[in-house]
């Protein structure tokens, strides 16, 4: 016979009833655990998980109310409303079962019992927790997936070169497992590229997840991503599941991943190595199957030049990066993406028969764009908001840091210094692009467009 993976408890002051339980359930629950004083339950089921629990009704010599075993009935089922408890009384008291299955019991049983009849309602209450289990662990499941996904498809924008770099390298890795690293300054659409990763996959069925590592805090990150078992600390109330957990099957996408302190880091490359997690507060490993998409907009190497970085994780995550370039480093992509906002917040805001100007569009372009994308869609949306006539002007944009003329000596002076570090660095290295790139922070994409840009041959 095989025995059910299950923690019973038994409670009741006769140690000959203690001892008979163990060894009527012994052959079919993996773990029996007896105790004879009820003072000691609190401690139990606040360190431990029981699936079934049997409670005696009575514990002073001489009594027979009940009222000892209903006080702590009320009691655990106060902490776990979801616990399955059977009444064992001497006395087949009707009125005391029914006020029993009121409190929340999930069974009643008569000293003494029957063994195969013990056997049987124990089993009946185990089936029925691991049925509530499964009903909150898909409660726990929905909900969560209700927070984090997102019903509406975007489309990234954009016929520049660095793009149409961009797009044949998601289409390359999208078809893989391999991780990816996204790198980019704020606001270039990072989430963005990521989602194409991962609707260009085979896991484009199943769900993307997005964890914001910048707003986790050390204390919760890992109930965050692992996910906690129910009384694990002070204010886990009920069981949650964890981001990994969520992502199985799909893609986990960690966004500004550069934020994590060292000892996360070491939490999370474990649970990356070993495709597995252990929610908080438990001690069963359970199995994670999910594509790692990593971004940030620092210098990870550098990072890890300065020890605040582990070397590892980096080797983990990025197995290929994408270098997305700011807005001011595609011009060519501002017309499409302006016209596609405005096509956006003028359907939103019931203007649809909103046009830029020629003038307004270049003044758009010569715009330095320090927020990029972000900057760019915030200003559309407001100019959409405040029009008072169909056609948008550059009077309707309200931007600060406008990007000098190619006249300006400042901006000459800055190109100048640009492309003469870029040069030395080159030099250096004796012409090895990559290690150049890696000297000065930059993606090899990036360097090659500088290149490009300032007509640096080597």
């Amino acid at each position: 016979m095989n025995k059910v993976a299950a923690n019973i408890l038994v409670i009741d002051d006769d140690p000959d009833v203690l001892h008979t339980a163990r060894i009527v359930l012994k052959p079919h629950f993996t773990n029996i655990t007896v105790e004879s004083n009820p003072e000691q339950i609190n401690f139990l089921i606040n360190h431990n998980r029981y699936e079934v629990i049997l409670l005696d009704m009575n514990y002073t010599a001489g009594a027979t109310s009940g009222k000892e075993g209903l006080f702590w009935l009320k009691n655990i089922m106060t902490k776990n409303p979801t616990q399955q408890v059977i009444m064992m009384t001497a006395y087949g008291d009707i009125k005391l079962a029914v006020e029993s299955m009121k409190i929340g019991a999930a069974d009643f049983v008569v000293k003494p019992w029957e063994n195969e009849k013990l056997q049987a309602t124990v089993h009946a209450a185990y089936n029925h927790s691991q049925s509530k289990k499964e009903v909150e662990e898909l409660k726990s499941r929905n909900s969560s997936l209700n927070q984090l996904l997102t019903s509406s498809e975007e489309t990234i924008i954009g016929h520049s070169e660095p793009m149409r770099r961009i797009f044949s390298t998601v289409d390359k890795v999208a078809a893989t497992d391999a991780n990816v690293l996204i790198l980019g300054d704020n606001g270039t659409g990072k989430e963005m590229i990521a989602r194409s990763v991962h609707n260009k996959s085979d896991r484009s069925a199943s769900v993307f997840i997005k964890v914001d590592l910048g707003a986790v805090s050390e204390n919760l990150f890992e109930s965050e991503l692992f996910g906690h078992v129910k009384g694990a600390f002070t204010d886990a109330r009920e069981e949650r599941t964890g981001r990994f957990e969520l992502a199985h099957g799909g893609t986990l996408f960690l966004d500004e991943i550069g934020n994590l302190s060292l000892p996360m880091q070491a939490k999370l490359l474990t649970a990356i190595q070993h495709k597995e997690i252990v929610k908080v507060g438990g001690n069963t490993p359970i199995p994670v199957d999910c594509r790692i998409v990593a971004a940030t907009n620092s210098n990870l190497l550098r990072m890890v030049a300065e020890g605040k970085f582990r070397e590892d994780l980096l080797y983990r995550i990025n197995t290929v990066e994408v270098h997305v370039p700011r807005l001011s480093d595609r011009v060519e992509d501002i017309p499409l993406l302006a016209e596609h906002f405005l096509n956006v917040y003028a359907q939103k805001y019931r203007k649809t028969s909103l046009s830029i100007n020629k003038r307004a569009m270049e003044y758009l372009c010569n715009h330095s764009w320090p927020g990029n994308i972000r900057e760019l869609q915030h200003a559309i949306e407001r100019a959409v908001i405040m029009a008072d006539d169909n056609v948008l002007s550059q009077d309707s944009f309200l931007l600060t840091d406008q990007r000098a003329s190619t006249t300006s000596s400042d901006s000459i002076n800055m190109d100048e210094v640009e492309r003469s570090t870029i040069e030395k660095a080159i030099a250096k290295n004796k012409g090895n692009i990559s290690k150049a790139a890696k000297e000065l922070g930059l993606g090899r994409t990036t360097i090659y467009r500088k290149m490009d840009k300032y007509g640096i041959r080597y």
